[in-house]
């Protein structure tokens, strides 16, 4: 007869999350997983098997609650620029209050392990062209209203914009200026008059 798990796995995914975050892959041992997540080292196996899996089920947890808001978003969006502006200001604003100064935990991981990691490697890929889509979707819906330009293409205006907000995610490593984060993000948007 199957053991029932005696704890909450989104809750384990989301302190996995914030030690992943917080210490990077490589830097997070098993002993931190066993003490940050509560639960013993053998749910800790029986349930993720490895640390990698735990990692990889992390990101993918981190992943939909982002994609769950940037569709949010959209759905409520009114002005294709307005929703650019909040779409940026999703991707930054958590990053500027942080005193840890942890950076945006995806690109984290594209930095430290995704080169040499094909499954992190896929999952952050996806998590990228889901945010680049969103910009796109938004602004060809703008260029087709007549709100935003059309002397460029919308998917090139995504993949800037896109940059940008990446760009952002790490400079929130070294100094996450919320006055300086307003100032790219208007500026950045700006190119779609």
């Amino acid at each position: 007869m199957a053991r029932t798990k005696d704890f909450d796995e989104n809750e384990v995914l989301t302190k996995a999350i914030q030690l992943f975050w917080h210490k990077g892959y490589n830097a997070t041992s098993m002993q931190d997983l066993v003490d940050g997540l509560g639960i013993s080292r053998s749910s800790l196996y029986d349930t993720y098997s490895d640390k990698h899996t735990l990692f990889l089920k992390a990101l993918e947890s981190y992943q939909l609650a982002g994609n769950a808001k940037i569709k949010e978003i959209v759905a409520q969006s009114v002005s294709a620029k307005e929703t650019v502006i909040k779409l940026m200001e999703l991707a930054t604003n958590d990053l500027v209050g942080d005193k840890q100064q942890k950076g945006c935990f995806m690109v984290n991981a594209e930095v430290e392990v995704a080169p040499h990691d094909q499954e992190v490697s896929k999952l952050v890929c996806q998590n990228e062209q889901q945010m680049e889509t969103a910009f796109f979707q938004v602004i060809k819906k703008g260029q087709e209203s007549g709100e935003i330009t059309n002397t460029q293409d919308a998917l090139v205006l995504a993949k800037f914009i896109f940059n940008a907000v990446k760009g952002m995610q790490v400079t929130a490593k070294s100094s996450p200026d919320a006055i300086s984060f307003g100032n790219i993000i208007r500026l950045t948007v700006a190119v779609l008059d």
